[in-house]
């Protein structure tokens, strides 16, 4: 994968967030410092994590902002950001292609570097240093492994598929753990783990893994931090916020996720949480016919979500649910959504948001399911499709759902024209029962009787094709 020279240039990033600077003698901040001054500097450690940490908030951002696009989640209903995701169409010259590869390149450089170049000439160099590198590592090769059909793992390397990029992770988690001091950083590792043999449809251990993290800690969050004040924004707050995004009508209550209260302000965006090993273990037992275990991990879920946070009296009066886009959305809470064709009416997810009203949002978790609608349903198939939505709405606007649709891109451009390899990853990965031509965010709206029926319930699409090779990892 071609990083380019980046080494440098996140080191000197870093610095601006970082009370120590490196200084000219006359106190002008050097742009062009050298390796050797960098390393023999005081703090080069934590100056080095502070730029890795900038790296990774932007490449988190960037990938929460265009996955949320590439899915059922969001529909770009303004000029801004990808016009072709919705589509949805991912050609190997996108230039989105590329930045998001790139940005997998660039955190693994930087890790490397960090954990050893830097702290072998910083005798300051602390665990939790390399606790914070070792885990954007794993997640390069996480995100590399969830939304690429295959890789490079190394600077001009050869194509990795995308399990082994996986596998990679697990391995590099496994170092990550040894410098987790906390019970809340082993949650998160193991919950990594989980997350990544969920993937590779490891139903053992995943749930291995989930239950340990939930012994650890039951309602960790661990979170990427964006800075306002220096400039370090969360690229999906301004899409969401400022209106460019309009939400699928049955996800409108969880919308914006990333609210702005003060000018400078930036949202953080939850890397990894309690609720994914709830979800996982439910899915394990759904895989193993196991009803009544599943209903019980789910109810468990549930009153975790209940417990999270909710930001009261968010304005959101200026967003009109069109805002001079492409398309009207639902604008007040008289309307009622329909999953799909012949599917029932369900109120209470649409907001009303224009003056006087405030909304409510909660930002690490939200769903719309209830013990009841839980306790009610029955059948491996309509518990599976009850729990996708609650996936759905859990990681809405944290870039998960793409994975869960089975899409995956293709080698951008610039690698294809310098590995051989990559001939055969030009294509990307999006499987036949996805719907083409915008459907995923396909909607009718009648505004007399204020009825929203969405074209594609994805869920139930999902559960229709969890023996295919591309989603519902544990049934195939």
């Amino acid at each position: 994968m071609k990083t380019g020279k980046y080494i440098l240039l996140a080191a000197v990033i870093g610095l601006s967030l970082n009370s120590c600077e490196l200084l000219l003698p006359d106190d002008i901040i050097n742009p062009n410092v050298s390796d050797e001054t960098f390393l023999n500097s005081a703090n080069a450690m934590q100056a080095w994590v502070n730029g890795a940490n900038r790296s990774f908030a932007e490449a988190i951002g960037n990938y929460c902002e265009l996955m949320e696009i590439l899915s059922d989640n969001y529909y770009n209903n303004y000029s801004r950001s990808s016009q072709v995701f919705d589509i949805p169409r991912i050609l190997y010259t996108d230039t989105d292609v590329t930045s998001l590869q790139r940005h997998i390149g660039t955190l693994r450089e930087a890790a490397d570097y960090g954990i050893g170049t830097v702290a072998e000439a910083d005798a300051s160099t602390t665990r939790n240093n390399l606790f914070n590198l070792y885990y954007i590592k794993a997640f390069s090769f996480i995100l590399g492994g969830e939304y690429f059909r295959g890789l490079p793992d190394t600077e001009g390397g050869e194509i990795k598929t995308w399990n082994e990029y996986l596998h990679t992770a697990l391995a590099v988690l496994d170092s990550t753990w040894a410098y987790a001091d906390t019970d809340e950083e082993k949650a998160f590792v193991r919950t990594l783990k989980a997350r990544t043999y969920y993937r590779l449809g490891d139903k053992e251990n995943a749930a291995s893994e989930a239950l340990a993290s939930l012994a650890l800690s039951p309602d960790f969050v661990k979170q990427v931090e964006f800075d306002g004040t220096n400039g370090v924004n969360n690229p999906i707050q301004e899409a969401v916020w400022d209106t460019w995004f309009q939400p699928l009508p049955r996800l409108d209550f969880l919308d914006p996720k990333y609210f702005q209260t003060a000018a400078t302000e930036q949202r953080p965006i939850n890397l990894a949480k309690a609720e994914e090993n709830y979800l996982i273990l439910a899915e394990a037992c759904l895989a193993d016919q196991n009803e009544a275990q599943a209903k019980s991990y789910m109810q468990q879920l549930l009153a975790l979500v209940k417990s999270r946070p909710i930001q009261q009296d968010v304005n959101d009066q200026l967003e009109e649910r069109f805002n001079g886009g492409y398309k009207h959305y639902p604008d007040n809470s008289g309307y009622s959504v329909a999953a799909s064709e012949g599917e029932p009416f369900r109120t209470g997810l649409v907001l009303d948001r224009q003056a006087p009203h405030l909304i409510a949002i909660p930002y690490i978790s939200g769903t719309s399911v209830t013990e009841d609608w839980i306790d009610g349903t029955s059948g491996i198939d309509e518990l599976l499709t009850l729990l996708y939505l609650m996936r759905q709405e859990i990681f809405f606007g944290e870039g998960r759902r793409v994975a869960d649709l089975g899409i995956r891109m293709p080698v951008c451009e610039v690698e294809a024209a310098n590995t051989p390899s990559a001939a055969d990853y030009l294509e990307a990965l999006i499987p036949p029962f996805i719907p083409s031509d915008y459907g995923m965010d396909d909607f009718t709206m009648d505004e007399e009787t204020q009825q929203v029926t969405i074209t594609y319930n994805m869920n139930r699409i999902i559960v229709e094709n969890k023996s295919s090779e591309y989603v519902a990892p544990f049934f195939h």
